[in-house]
């Protein structure tokens, strides 16, 4: 049996209808990925202001009808329709009934209770669709003694512990320069919802997929949260340098500084031999040494960059085969050519902001053949309500079968 396909360009998840009521950063970030694969993703917003971020700024950017456009906006919410929906209203919630009707999908951040209150709880919308998949997004889980906190992402940062483990040092908690546990919490919950509704292949119905800003937090610990768990070590911000690898991190030069990754120790002998070091000096043998002293092994390695320039650097150390790179300040990132080549700057015309240029989604998808099938075309984020008409008509129709 030939498993069907969609058209090349139009994405894996071809089909696939999702009903997104999230604001904010979290769950847009996660429907945005789910219309980056395809999927058709209709945003309900509130009337009047709408999602959060669209108030979010400075920057914004005057558009041709004089509104002021949140560039905060326009990250997280292409690939969308926009519906607004009173959702105290009856009539606007018989709307959003009539959508979870047709859905496979729905997305919701609310604060836990919010849609048992609006009669929109699990059991409620599994009897309007027992297909359905709902991902719900909390900000430190659905339940627990702490379950009803209201979450941020910086706030969960700080209490997931990756500030601790990010800035200078000990002494110097750092957040993140971007939301990272909004994001990481709507990426967990897109695999989430594509697990699940893989499952639904199986058994024919849908579920619940619960996910937070803590999970997000404490699932990417990674080698710092085994360090505790396993080894009983509390992992602290050690600045630009690896807690367990060395030398791995940022090293001052002539005129700068560039990044090095010494991950074996072939090599750090390529490395020695390429810079006239000693691979085999007392303290520095073994990577277990070189962490142990890793003050002296910074000093050894700024020692032997001294004289050099960044550039001149990079290019020995493409030469002797040690991975190495610069640190590219956000401009430079989308002026690189690679960063063009791997579809990562998409161009979509927007209604008020005429052709503007947004950071492209980070997966593709090819034949064998090496065809490309990723999706091509893309929706400008949209304006508040601007499908409104078109998705109330469709949902008052009788589906299809």
């Amino acid at each position: 049996m030939t498993t069907p396909v969609s058209a090349p360009g139009a994405g894996p998840l071809d089909g696939v209808l999702v009903v997104d009521l999230s604001r904010a950063l979290a769950g847009p970030h996660a429907t945005m990925m789910l219309g980056d694969l395809g999927a058709r993703v209709i945003k309900v917003e509130a009337p009047g202001g709408g999602d959060d971020t669209r108030g979010w700024g400075p920057p914004f950017v005057e558009a041709s009808d004089g509104e002021q456009v949140s560039t905060y906006f326009l990250s997280a919410n292409r690939n969308k329709e926009s519906v607004t929906l009173d959702l105290k209203d009856a009539d606007d919630l018989a709307v959003l009934r009539a959508l979870v009707r047709r859905a496979d999908v729905l997305v919701e951040n609310f604060r836990t209770g919010v849609m048992d209150r609006l009669g929109l709880g699990a059991e409620a919308l599994a009897e309007l669709n027992p297909g359905l998949v709902v991902l719900s997004i909390t900000g430190f889980g659905h339940d627990g003694p702490e379950g009803g906190r209201a979450g941020y992402d910086q706030i969960a940062q700080g209490e997931g512990g990756l500030m601790s483990l990010t800035g200078s040092g000990p002494a110097d908690p750092q957040k993140s320069g971007v939301p990272i546990c909004d994001l990481l919490a709507g990426m967990y919950g897109a695999y989430g919802v594509v697990a699940a509704l893989h499952e639904r292949h199986r058994t024919g119905r849908g579920q619940v997929v619960r996910t937070s800003l803590l999970a997000a937090a404490v699932g990417v610990h990674a080698f710092q949260g085994t360090r505790w768990t396993v080894a009983g070590e509390v992992g602290r911000a050690a600045g630009n340098h690896h807690a367990s690898i060395s030398p791995y991190g940022l090293f001052r030069c002539a005129d700068g500084a560039v990044q090095i990754a010494v991950g074996s120790e072939a090599l750090w002998r390529r490395f020695c031999d390429g810079f006239g070091l000693d691979a085999d000096r007392p303290g520095h043998a073994t990577n277990a040494d070189r962490v142990r002293r890793k003050g002296e092994v910074i000093a050894l390695v700024e020692e032997a960059f001294a004289d050099w320039t960044a550039v001149e650097l990079l290019e020995r150390l493409d030469e002797i085969g040690v991975p190495a790179g610069k640190v590219r300040s956000i401009d430079e990132v989308y002026a690189w050519e690679q960063t063009r080549s791997q579809g990562l700057l998409i161009d979509v015309e927007h209604p008020t902001l005429g052709r503007v240029q947004l950071p492209g989604p980070p997966l593709r998808f090819f034949e064998p053949d090496g065809a490309e099938r990723t999706r091509a075309d893309h929706r400008p984020p949209p304006l508040l309500g601007a499908d409104g008409d078109a998705v109330r008509a469709w949902a008052e129709q009788e589906p299809a079968g």
